[in-house]
């Protein structure tokens, strides 16, 4: 069964995915933070969406959907298009890219996330394990 993009059970398979991870676990070993990934409105994605993300250390301490932006106050976060979460996750296009290229709009300290390149990969290789079903394709 696919799961819906973006969603509280998409969110809770990635936390599921992510703390199964040997690959994630070392890449991320010294990571501390935490994200919101905003899905913005528009390609049957009606209002903006929030996928809170806690991660530490290797592990992922929290995910879930949220009602807006104001319910916690993230280290990072991450806005884009459906379109443009869709080609990160298919691994069209690698996240980092995405930032530089502002695909993906980034608010936070960049520079964090470039020393944590191989973190990024293996969070984004850990979204593949996800069967997805995106709004734009119900």
């Amino acid at each position: 069964m696919k799961l819906p993009f973006p969603s509280e059970e998409w969110a809770k398979q990635l936390q599921v995915e992510l703390n199964q991870s040997q690959n994630y676990a070392e890449a991320a070993a010294t990571w501390e933070g935490d994200f919101y990934f905003i899905v913005d409105p528009g390609q049957g994605v009606v209002k903006e969406e929030v996928m809170y993300l806690d991660l530490w250390h290797g592990k992922c301490r929290e995910a879930g959907m949220l009602a807006d932006r104001t319910v916690k106050t993230p280290e990072f976060i991450i806005a884009a298009p459906l379109a443009a979460w869709k080609q990160v996750i298919g691994r069209k296009i690698d996240p980092i890219q995405a930032l530089v290229t502002r695909k993906l709009k980034l608010q936070g300290n960049m520079l964090k996330i470039m020393k944590s390149v191989k973190a990024a990969n293996e969070l984004v290789r850990c979204t593949t394990f996800i069967p997805t079903q995106y709004p734009d394709e119900v």
